[in-house]
């Protein structure tokens, strides 16, 4: 039977003519002794328990480490990727503006061409037909629909190049 020590406090030993039974303390210092082996024995093994714990809570503590640096490094990769995404879309938008300009300014330009061109022909039209008017005397005639031909041959003739129109000599 184990003792607890405030068992132990408390044994009385039953005493014989020059002290104390001897087969009684005998006894009760086997029992302490295994009392004390068990405890002991109890204690070597939470002793053990604690440093495998200990060894196992540095292994979990090593993972949180390395777990937090992993995160840190990937919080900062897509923080980079974003600023780069963002940079390349600014950049996209910005060659975009350009190429809107540069496609309105041309098609402007083409337009204004394309207008004075309209003046152009329409200028020779009119003396064309001002010389039509002078030979007939005034008189309602036909046109000479061969002349003008003539006379549009002698012009610049319009041809399509890349890009819009151009005028052949």
């Amino acid at each position: 039977m184990p003792y607890t020590p405030v068992e132990l406090r408390h044994v009385r030993l039953a005493r014989s003519l020059l002290g104390y039974n001897r087969s009684a303390v005998e006894e009760l210092l086997a029992q302490v002794a295994d009392s004390f082996e068990t405890v002991w024995r109890e204690r070597h093994e939470l002793a053990d328990r604690i440093e495998e714990m200990e060894a196992e809570l540095g292994t979990l503590r090593e993972r949180e480490h390395a777990l937090t640096e992993t995160l840190v490094v990937a919080e900062r990769a897509a923080t980079n990727v974003k600023e780069q995404a963002k940079r390349d879309a600014e950049l996209i938008v910005a060659e975009a503006h350009n190429e809107a300009r540069s496609v309105s300014r041309n098609a402007q330009a083409e337009r204004a061409r394309l207008q004075a061109d309209t003046r152009r022909i329409e200028a020779l039209l009119r003396a064309a037909l001002g010389m039509l008017d002078e030979a007939d005397g005034g008189d309602e005639a036909e046109i000479d629909v061969p002349a003008l031909q003539a006379d549009a041959e002698d012009q610049p003739q319009l041809r399509k190049v890349s890009g819009g129109f151009d005028w052949m000599e």
